[in-house]
């Protein structure tokens, strides 16, 4: 049996870009998970919320969430956040939306400043990172 092939569990977002581009939405391999870039798009594929850093972010921590939750993680599994803003000024609306995910979390968290994305709509992208060691543990939200 390839340990490779059946520890290994891709997770699709529907993106059109990813089989394009050669990505997934998230990568489980044993307790790691690996959420990619996570960009502001709303369910009719439009940038959501155009011009609000804050409800862009929270748009970016609903999608990752959701890959991780299919990914067999939960938020309180989250070691790292990379927050990347196109203006590091707006960082305090970012991080709110932050803090009311990741409070009771409280992960490793970096936030940069990058010239642009894909979209210039895009003010904001998120990737995380995570590690599943008990999956018979409460989420850890609202600690």
């Amino acid at each position: 049996m390839d340990l490779y092939a059946t520890s290994r569990r891709l997770v699709s977002s529907g993106s059109p870009l990813e089989p394009e581009i050669g990505f997934s939405r998230a990568v489980r391999h044993g307790p790691y998970v690996s959420v990619a870039g996570t960009a502001p798009i709303a369910p009719d594929g439009t940038t959501s919320s155009p011009g609000d850093v804050y409800a862009q972010t929270v748009r970016c921590l609903d999608i990752a969430e959701a890959a991780l939750r299919e990914a067999g993680a939960r938020l309180g599994d989250v070691v790292r956040t990379r927050v990347m803003l196109t203006d590091a000024t707006t960082w305090r609306e970012a991080a709110r939306a932050h803090g009311e995910r990741f409070a009771g979390v409280r992960p490793a968290c970096t936030f940069v400043e990058v010239s642009r994305f894909i979209d210039p709509g895009w003010l904001v992208e998120i990737e995380i990172d995570a590690v599943v060691t008990d999956t018979t543990a409460p989420d850890m939200i609202g600690w």
